[in-house]
């Protein structure tokens, strides 16, 4: 019977069409030889990690970047010493010579930062996961449909190669009838690796915490809810908005799939006592495609890694790893993997995801991971944390567009 290591010796490096009204409008300010001048909303650790990918871009500079800690504004600027500095993302929106802004906040400022760059006619590289809320998800897609911005949002597995390998063996029906996606997200680390350190400078006098706090309840300044943000349900939405959110968006774009018709997630956490959202979870997704998607996740355990997913249908089985590496097999049969993977990592696509998204800055084309593949993720992701805190199975409601 065949092994997992067997099954990874398949290994091989590595459709629906989610347009969009307005987003191809030619912009007669840049050509295809133009430099494109951009700015950074948000320079944490996954900001100042798409700014350095933007900086080796062809063709591209860095004009300013704008963050609530002016710690952050003097790491950035250590890395372009040129770049203007502000704790005010409005005032980097007034510059009309940027054309293009990266906002990397965290996530519940994503609206607030979003609808003012495409007010402020930028083109945007949004991290994901896009949308906090239902409501933020639709203020964002009125400002956006028929602004004529392109909009890249920051789910890079989107660029992954390996995507048109899975469509091709879809559409050649090789997998036959396709019902059941199971997406693995395995860490083993207290708090998935996300607690930070809170550095003597991280006080009221740095940190401008009204901008932080955006439209969320009020604190008192506080250090920890500033530095951890991803612990708290005011500004996160645990690992679904981290993890998940790729590995829906990556087998959503294989597949054309749309919001799911319900969603359910169950889970606890067990290992994080300083965190409220969970740190072991399984959730299933219900998709109108005939299809049940589930993905599970924990920090206490790296067996399957940060992704091990299997695409399931009546002819045969696609697995797709970390490292953006997809297997075949034929026929509906059992395998034994009770084996580690003979290899760990991560292959990450920020540079080719990023390099797609100037490319089509200048094109207007329709970039890998477009404004609807935010949207539909948001939502999705919405929902398993709507389902998690309500302790039920929440449904979309399409004529209303809420989670109900």
């Amino acid at each position: 019977m065949s092994s997992r290591r067997t099954f990874l010796r398949q290994l091989a490096g590595g459709a629906a069409c989610m347009a969009a009204s307005g987003i191809v409008a030619p912009r007669s300010a840049l050509g295809a030889n133009d430099r494109i001048r951009f700015g950074l909303i948000g320079a944490g650790s996954r900001g100042k990690e798409i700014f350095q990918v933007a900086l080796h871009c062809p063709n591209v500079q860095a004009v300013a970047v704008a963050d609530v800690y002016a710690r952050r504004l003097d790491e950035v600027q250590a890395l372009a010493p040129a770049v203007k500095t502000y704790d005010d993302c409005r005032r980097l929106l007034d510059d009309k010579s940027i054309d293009a802004v990266l906002i990397a906040t965290p996530q519940h400022q994503h609206a607030l930062n979003f609808v003012a760059a495409i007010q402020a006619d930028k083109d945007v590289y949004q991290e994901k996961t896009m949308a906090f809320n239902p409501g933020h998800a639709k203020r964002m897609r009125k400002a956006f449909v028929g602004s004529r911005r392109v909009v890249q949002v920051g789910m890079q597995m989107n660029s992954a190669p390996s995507i048109g390998k899975i469509q091709e063996m879809v559409a050649a029906g090789r997998l036959g009838t396709i019902t059941a996606i199971q997406a693995h997200h395995y860490r083993n680390a207290p708090y998935g690796g996300w607690l930070r350190e809170v550095p003597p400078d991280c006080d009221a006098g740095h940190v401008n915490w009204p901008a932080f706090e955006g439209e969320a309840r009020h604190y008192a300044f506080d250090p920890q809810r500033y530095m951890n943000w991803r612990f708290y349900w005011d500004y996160s939405g645990g690992n679904c908005f981290e993890n998940m959110v790729h590995q829906i968006a990556f087998w959503y774009r294989v597949l054309g799939c749309n919001i799911p018709q319900s969603v359910t997630m169950a889970g606890g956490n067990y290992r994080s006592p300083k965190m409220e959202v969970p740190d072991t979870m399984s959730v299933s997704l219900n998709q109108s495609e005939n299809l049940l998607f589930t993905w599970n996740s924990m920090f206490g355990n790296a067996y399957f890694g940060e992704t091990w997913d299997y695409l399931l249908g009546t002819k045969g089985t696609v697995l797709h790893d970390a490292l953006d590496r997809v297997a075949y097999l034929s026929g509906g049969k059992n395998k034994n993997e009770a084996e580690l993977p003979e290899t760990a990592g991560y292959l990450d696509r920020t540079e080719h995801h990023m390099q797609n998204f100037f490319e089509c800055v200048r094109s207007r084309k329709e970039p890998n991971c477009p404004f609807e593949m935010g949207y539909r993720t948001a939502i999705a992701c919405q929902m398993a944390v709507a389902s998690y805190r309500l302790k039920r199975t929440v449904r979309w409601d399409v004529q209303a567009e809420d989670i109900v």
